[in-house]
């Protein structure tokens, strides 16, 4: 069992931050739009009822992401690569988790509101 895989350290890093900031994001979501703390994209920000909807379906996915990076990790256990290759491959899952995430949470807010708020 390699702990020092890259495969498995970062998925396991990620799963980490994803799983705490989804839940931190979950229990104490932001009350009122803002620069600074929550999910904050222009298509969020466009009214409240937006940015609650964003903040909790966000913690929800990101909460989901984490898991799905933490069975990710056990591959790292099995798996044993190149470190390069296997350092693209951490890369390219982190990417596009990210983007499917980001993906995701659009969709969700574009799907719920439609055109709904487009002055704002």
């Amino acid at each position: 069992m390699n702990l020092e895989n890259p495969l498995f350290f970062v998925s396991v890093l990620v799963a980490l931050i994803l799983l705490v900031t989804g839940f931190v994001l979950l229990k104490f979501p932001p009350k009122t739009i803002n620069y600074l703390y929550g999910y904050r994209t222009s298509s969020s920000m466009k009214s409240q009822e937006r940015w609650d909807f964003a903040q909790n379906y966000s913690a929800k996915e990101m909460i989901k992401f984490g898991y799905i990076f933490l069975v990710v990790s056990v591959f790292g256990l099995i798996f044993h690569l190149d470190e390069m290759i296997t350092m693209i491959v951490v890369l390219s899952i982190l990417i596009m988790g990210v983007l499917v995430l980001f993906l995701r949470v659009e969709r969700a807010i574009k799907l719920k509101f439609g055109a709904k708020d487009q002055s704002a």
